[in-house]
């Protein structure tokens, strides 16, 4: 057995790691990683990995993108670090928000910088807090989520987060934001139902919520294209274009939450292009960067920003911001990643390497501890079963899916275990086929591990 690093016994005594067992961890240590090259990274033992999940659904050109670190240090060189605070402005963050206007797949007056997906959306709550006000409608406040939906950890953005971890024991949610229904068809459809029946019963249930709690007091709906953290769970083609007619009947904003589907992830360069939402704003962050610095941004259109002026002639200033929203040297590295991603044409690379990609999904959904695979451009969710035809899952308790994230660390392959035994792969938009193929070979090998390791413990029922 590998005797664990001096850096391992370190961290053991000195951090707190998010969604960790802290408990356990006390026992199991970290994995500590010192290096990474493309699609790989590597850790002190000197193993190497397919990061298959981009690290947190971000390293979207891979841990040694050159053109993104020479940008860092010509910035780093020009201007470290300025603000936006009071008028004050630099080049790079201009330019990103031109990019960004420019890119944006609906109309966009208008960017706000932050630091991550929580506070952007974070800021989107404020946002729209501040323009009911400015509309003269104090009681439209609520925000409409949706279970399994994932929004960030910040008191309020883990508040529209649908995941039961986030709230426990935090006394969360907070007043003010509710939840409607999850659109997974494969785990929450009725016996026979199609997915457009499907969509219908959750716009039906999306419109009675709304009814119940007064369309003068519900602000806004926040969406993800494709839920990340709740699952990979892709909706069905039609649920927002049924979705959509009944936020517009009720005076209702939707927020694109493009945190993890945005540029390129779902073989558009926005989610919402892919699955036809028309949000009237957007959160993005992850991708914008490659991971390679902290940064997010709302995109707010021209009747919010009309709105905020006038508070601010009320008031006499906008007050809010983040001491690092718009760093430059993160906006020198998102406009070098922005440029990559148009240069490389990632969106057709996306496109044409998804087809391996949904091919070799295909063969894993027969898999018989597999009841759903499924995936949209490089973004894909596993759900392991202990019975195939009536979908019966494993108890919690048991951590199966856990269990084969564990195997195909084994292999030499980084995925993610969510809850309810689904597990999730984000690759590196550089991957080619041959490294799909090779990724799923690994994640093959773990699966068989996998049931090899239920039969022995006889967690299925025969």
């Amino acid at each position: 057995m590998t005797q664990p690093s001096n850096a391992a016994k370190r961290d053991i005594e000195t951090l707190i790691h998010p969604y960790t067992n802290l408990a356990t961890f006390r026992e199991t240590g970290p994995v500590v990683f010192n290096q990474g090259r493309g699609i790989y990274v590597y850790d002190d033992q000197g193993n190497e990995y397919i990061e298959g999940m981009s690290g947190l659904w971000c390293a979207s050109l891979g841990f040694n993108e050159p053109a993104l670190i020479d940008a860092a240090v010509e910035q780093m060189k020009a201007l470290p670090y300025y603000h936006q605070f009071g008028g004050k402005s630099q080049e790079p963050g201009i330019e990103l928000a031109e990019r960004l206007k420019e890119l944006a797949p609906v109309p966009i007056s208008k960017v706000l910088f932050s630091t991550s997906g929580s506070e952007a959306n974070d800021t989107q709550i404020k946002l729209i807090w501040y323009y009911n006000n400015a509309c003269g409608k104090p009681k439209k406040k609520k925000i409409i989520s949706r279970t399994k939906g994932y929004h960030g950890v910040t008191i309020a953005t883990a508040s529209l987060t649908g995941l039961g971890m986030l709230h426990e024991d935090f006394d969360l949610p907070i007043e003010g934001i509710l939840h409607t229904d999850c659109p997974h068809h494969y785990r929450f459809a009725e016996p026979g139902e199609t997915e457009s029946e499907f969509s219908d019963r959750l716009a039906k249930n999306l419109e009675e919520l709304i009814i119940r709690e007064d369309p003068e007091t519900v602000a806004a709906f926040i969406a993800e294209p494709v839920m990340g953290a709740g699952g990979v769970i892709i909706p069905p083609q039609d649920y927002f274009t049924k979705i959509q007619p009944i936020l517009e009947k009720y005076d209702i904003i939707l927020i694109a939450d493009e945190v993890i589907c945005g540029f390129g992830r779902t073989g558009n360069m926005f989610g919402t292009q892919t699955f036809n939402m028309k949000p009237q704003t957007l959160s993005v962050a992850k991708a914008l960067t490659a991971a390679y610095l902290p940064m997010s941004a709302v995109l707010i259109p021209e009747f919010i920003y009309d709105a905020m002026l006038e508070e601010s002639k009320k008031v006499g200033t906008f007050g809010h911001g983040f001491t690092w929203g718009g760093h430059p040297v993160c906006a020198a590295v998102a406009n070098k990643t922005l440029q990559i991603y148009e240069e490389r044409q990632i969106v057709k690379h996306v496109q044409s390497v998804s087809r391996t990609f949904a091919k070799r999904f295909a063969a894993i959904a027969e898999h018989p501890l597999v009841g759903e695979a499924n995936c949209v451009g490089l973004l894909g969710g596993v759900e392991l079963v202990a019975d195939k035809p009536t979908k019966k899952s494993f108890p919690p308790d048991q951590m199966v899916g856990a269990k084969c994230a564990g195997f195909a660390h084994e292999e030499g392959l980084i995925v993610r275990n969510l809850a309810s035994d689904r597990v999730a792969f984000c690759p590196p938009l550089i991957m080619t086929e041959a490294d799909i193929d090779t990724m799923m070979d690994r994640f093959e090998r773990a699966l068989d591990k996998t049931e090899a390791w239920v039969a022995k413990e006889g967690l299925r029922e025969d």
